[in-house]
């Protein structure tokens, strides 16, 4: 037979340290409350009926039948919140009521669900199109003529361009997430790879000024990844290009304040609306999807740029007027040169 439960200041203090809620009932009445119990429920829930005190249905059922179990619930600290309740006997009386927050697990769940099924949505349209216009010019009628089969042969180039592209970016973001953890040590100059970002975007576009850059400090020294960093450059001035104003230059800007370097790209583009501007950085989020296709956008460019930026341990912020363009900056910290104390 099981010696009786007795609290103690021991047990107290160990409830204390354990980092997840954990709650104490005696009878119907909570005995003790740890800090991340009282924080979830609220300070006054010592000594309360535990019903009132756990205010969830199906919490409450689980805690009061008598036996120990498990059950998850949803809308404990949130509407959307999923938590795992466990109920453990202590003796008679006495029972230990566990909760767990499984509800970023859950997103994390739902976010690689949504993924793979608009990752497989995007791979499939071009291959849709490969597939359908190879099989037309596989026909005699089609593919005998020249001028039929030269247009069908460019768009069937076009697309699988696209494809190529977008499977380029999926493996990117994929080995950006695998280091994300690993902050970069390099010192790289900012500014300089900027200007080799621009110059390379201008030369692919047959040496015309569609990007200008301007930095005001020389060099902009900071630890950092230089493929990464020219990747957010590239990306963030090759959208500009597409959705800005074919007739303004795209401005790409070097600066420092403080112990801060900075990099912004601005378009004078038709700009983008407010309620868009929270979802610009998700996976396959576009504004407007047939433009940004046709475009040539894969939906991934601002996605690997939040997160090359998070692996920086920098800043991203992204300013849009409708009708007057739009501005995204990346901040990040400055290489600072330790003085040492002999």
């Amino acid at each position: 037979m099981d010696p009786p439960f007795e609290l103690n200041e021991s047990v107290s203090r160990l409830v204390d340290r354990i980092e997840w809620p954990l709650v104490l009932v005696s009878g119907e009445r909570v005995a003790v409350a740890n800090p991340a119990a009282r924080a979830l429920l609220g300070s006054h829930i010592v000594g309360q009926d535990v019903r009132l005190a756990i205010r969830h249905p199906e919490a409450v059922a689980l805690v009061l039948r008598g036996g120990e179990g498990i059950a998850t619930i949803r809308g404990l600290s949130s509407p959307t919140s999923i938590w795992d309740v466990t109920v453990q006997l202590l003796g008679t009386g006495w029972r230990l009521i566990g909760l767990r927050d499984r509800s970023a697990q859950a997103e994390i769940s739902r976010a690689h669900t949504d993924f793979v099924a608009n990752a497989s949505h995007e791979l499939r349209t071009p291959l849709a199109a490969i597939l359908g216009y190879v099989e037309t010019l596989i026909e005699p009628h089609a593919g005998g003529d020249p001028a039929t089969r030269d247009r069908f042969l460019r768009i069937v180039q076009s697309e699988a361009r696209r494809l190529e592209q977008l499977v380029e970016d999926l493996m990117s973001l994929s080995r950006i997430e695998a280091v994300k953890h690993e902050r970069p040590d390099d010192l790289v100059d900012l500014s300089s790879i900027a200007r080799q970002v621009v110059s390379d975007i201008n030369n692919a576009h047959d040496g015309k000024a569609d990007v200008e850059l301007k930095t005001s400090v020389e060099p902009a020294e900071m630890a950092g990844d230089i493929g990464q960093l020219s990747q957010l450059i590239r990306n963030l001035a090759e959208n500009a290009l597409r959705h800005g104003d074919s007739d303004a230059p795209v401005l790409v800007d070097v600066r420092q304040a403080g112990a801060t370097v900075k990099v912004s790209v601005s378009d004078k583009g038709a700009g983008i609306s407010a309620e868009h501007l929270p979802r610009l950085t998700e996976r396959f989020y576009r504004v407007d999807a047939g433009r940004s296709r046709s475009a040539g956008g894969t939906g991934l460019g601002l996605a690997i740029v939040k997160h090359i930026v998070e692996r920086h341990r920098g800043n991203l912020d992204i300013e849009s007027q409708v009708g007057a363009g739009t501005r995204v900056e990346a901040s990040f910290p400055a290489y600072v040169i330790k003085e040492s104390h002999n």
